[in-house]
């Protein structure tokens, strides 16, 4: 069975999760991205307070999605080579997890590459954005052309990602609504299998809630052992596409994903690739998009910050789940069926008990030199 995803739609979850152009409170920060002033879902996650404990340093994180920009000079010194899963002729995988893919062309393939600068990008380099966790590495994996990828594949990727070093799998990709019945019966059990393999090895994975307003997460962040995300706006507000963060085991929790409606700042601002940043919102090489999918990498980001820690997959599950606060109370310990546990909190959970390695306590400086420019 296949995927498939329509971007730049509002409230459409198919394989990759949508992508919506859509003003922010300037955010207070200490570092000298320019963008970073628009990045106010760093702030809703209190990354920042984090950093003084853990930036990352050592953790990877697989991004399985659409690929990504390898010469993207915000991302590539925190690159791993990764692989391709999709487009193969014959052997598997078939490429290093460039967005091009095999046929080298960018088929609307921008989604991975804004993914990847939410978790990781270059941070304190004077341009662009901030990672969520700056000093991780990201392990791009294609598992999607077009947007659109088999169960097949997907799981392949997620297996690949376990056996070569992966700490997180960051899963921004997901089924429509009913899906969830095709994996609760048997008749697809691919991804099922593939993140009970990856839990195995103590590989966190964290999955898109989905974007069509329904009560379930859809799958695979539906599946056991997978951390389901739904999305809040820059108010800790749910967002009106997000799917409510309910599943049987209540790994269920919310991050900032934008709001999908009419200005671009109310979203989430990352990398993209090269040259394919929407003129509507002013950048080439960024852009601002809405949805879970913009959710899911902050809090892969945050449990990145807790693998550099040291931490075993049940801890870093652990903090993220007991630390979450419910919006504008900052209550932890209480689920809700619109906010699963609540926002993650990077600063509450890298002080949870259960970490066993000291960190760089400051993000490591990048290397580029140019200058960005702040949206107007």
């Amino acid at each position: 069975m296949r995927l498939s995803r329509k971007a730049a739609t509002a409230g459409s979850l198919l394989a990759a999760m949508a992508m919506v152009t859509s003003t922010t409170t300037p955010a207070h920060a200490a570092t000298n991205d320019p963008l970073r002033a628009q990045q106010w879902g760093l702030d809703q996650v209190r990354a920042e307070q984090a950093w003084p404990t853990s930036t990352g340093a050592g953790a990877v994180v697989a991004v399985v999605d659409t690929g990504v920009d390898f010469s993207h000079p915000d991302l590539k010194a925190n690159l791993l080579q990764g692989a391709t899963f999709t487009g193969c002729q014959g052997t598997s995988p078939c490429g290093n997890g460039d967005f091009r893919g095999p046929d080298g062309e960018n088929n609307a393939d921008e989604h991975g590459t804004h993914v990847a600068g939410i978790v990781a990008a270059v941070t304190d380099n004077g341009i662009g954005v901030a990672g969520t966790a700056p000093d991780a590495k990201i392990l791009p994996v294609k598992v999607l052309e077009d947007g659109s990828g088999s169960f097949g594949e997907i799981a392949d990727g997620i297996r690949w990602s376990a056996d070569n070093g992966a700490d997180v799998i960051n899963l921004s990709l997901g089924g429509l609504p009913g899906l969830q019945a095709l994996t609760l019966t048997g008749v697809e059990s691919d991804v099922t299998d593939a993140i009970a393999y990856a839990n195995e090895r103590g590989v966190t994975v964290v999955a898109a809630a989905g974007n069509t307003a329904t009560p379930l997460c859809n799958t695979p962040a539906f599946e056991p052992g997978a951390i389901c995300v739904a999305s809040t706006d820059r108010n800790e507000v749910k967002s009106w596409f997000s799917e409510l963060p309910n599943k049987p085991d209540l790994k269920a929790v919310t991050a900032p994903g934008g709001a999908g409606l009419a200005f671009c700042e109310d979203d989430i601002v990352s990398t993209v690739p090269l040259g394919t940043g929407s003129a509507g919102c002013g950048e080439s090489d960024y852009d601002y998009y809405a949805g879970t999918s913009m959710a899911t990498p902050h809090v892969a980001g945050v449990a990145a910050l807790l693998a550099a820690q040291g931490r075993t997959r049940e801890n870093i599950e652990a903090a993220l789940l007991d630390t979450a606060r419910q919006p504008l109370t900052d209550v932890t310990g209480l689920y809700s069926p619109v906010y699963g546990w609540g926002i993650v909190d990077a600063a509450a959970a890298v002080q949870q008990p259960g970490a066993t390695t000291s960190v760089d306590p400051a993000p490591t400086k990048g290397n580029g030199k140019g200058k960005g420019k702040p949206k107007g």
